[in-house]
């Protein structure tokens, strides 16, 4: 009744360029993410620059927090920016799965397709 008409899988160069865009994204927003930590421990929770980095890194990392922090609003900063922290690492490995899983179904389905022909 209808046919079935499937693109081909991409040329593995492009699937390349299109898998280091996302690895590059991922990157940009690990990057976007880590700075705001490293000013909010500073700006927020009155940490030294090296320990904001410290920090910032140790909760992206999921490691968990370093210093003492002793200031109500740096605790409350903290407390926001892990919660922040672990959305942006899902995100971020999403972003570099996500084509690696597509062009897996896309081969996948192209396969069944070609058994049941």
């Amino acid at each position: 009744m209808f046919e079935r008409r499937h693109e081909p899988l991409l040329p593995r160069a492009a699937f390349h360029g299109r898998l280091l865009r996302s690895v590059a994204l991922a990157a940009g927003l690990i990057g976007v993410s880590l700075m705001l930590g490293i000013f909010g421990y500073h700006w927020v929770a009155g940490l030294s620059w090296i320990d904001s980095i410290l920090n910032a890194s140790m909760i992206l990392a999921g490691m968990g927090p370093v210093s003492d922090i002793t200031r109500n609003s740096g605790k409350l900063f903290a407390s926001a920016y892990a919660l922040f922290s672990g959305v942006a690492f899902l995100t971020s490995v999403s972003v570099v799965l996500a084509p690696l899983l597509h062009r897996f179904l896309h081969h996948f389905h192209m396969q069944i397709d070609q058994d049941t022909a």
